[in-house]
């Protein structure tokens, strides 16, 4: 493989590693050696390291001294704790949207959202719906007119995403239970109901916190 733009080429060597870590492809652990992605993929190593500094941040990785980069474990403090601080960040970002539309017109991107999920079910890719879930924070992120809000959310983005699909590889059934989550999301918003929001958001991170806790005692 050969990357190409020389202006993003850091962002896509970490955007190629951290979807293999996504999917299981690197586990736990395992170490990331420089001079293999650089040979694999036509890269220079000096866009390794920068890409792997990218994946520390997005909480993929972690750079030990000595050792090198090696991909983070998935623990349950470490998913308690990234559910803790996530579903904090997205109800600052439904809290944000709520107050922010006006017109009918400003919630249309998120029922778009809502019909590329629904597709993504039907299909039950779920690749597809776990990035179109995705598209949901982004959407909210105007609203909040919040540059630190979005590049946190934005950085923790990876991990959950993780956690995602370690659980939903086994329990397809839960993307249902998403849409359900999103509507009853949609229906708070709407009427302006922060408290509901709250509510459906902490149930949400709740259950699927235990839905990955439940996935890694599993293994």
């Amino acid at each position: 493989m050969t990357f190409k733009a020389p202006d993003s080429l850091a962002e896509q060597i970490a955007h190629h590693l951290a979807e293999r870590i996504i999917r299981g492809e690197l586990k736990e652990r395992e170490r990331i050696q420089e001079q293999k992605v650089t040979q694999s993929l036509n890269v220079s190593r000096g866009s390794v390291r920068e890409a792997l500094l990218i994946l520390e941040r997005r909480h993929l990785i972690v750079i030990l001294p000595r050792r090198g980069a090696q991909v983070t474990e998935l623990t349950p403090h470490n998913v308690k704790s990234l559910y803790a601080l996530v579903m904090e960040l997205y109800i600052l970002l439904a809290r944000a949207v709520a107050d922010g539309w006006r017109v009918e017109a400003d919630l249309a991107p998120f029922l778009a959202i809502q019909q590329r999920l629904l597709a993504s079910l039907q299909r039950e890719d779920i690749h597809a719906f776990v990035e179109g879930s995705f598209d949901i924070m982004r959407a909210a992120f105007p609203f909040s007119n919040n540059p630190y809000l979005q590049e946190t959310v934005e950085n923790l983005l990876p991990a959950i995403s993780r956690t995602y699909h370690l659980a939903l590889e086994r329990r397809k059934g839960e993307m249902g239970q998403f849409m359900n989550t999103f509507a009853a999301l949609l229906q708070a918003i709407i009427a302006r109901d922060h408290q509901q929001a709250r509510e459906v958001l902490t149930g949400y991170g709740e259950h699927n916190c235990q839905l990955v806790l439940a996935t890694l005692a599993e293994r």
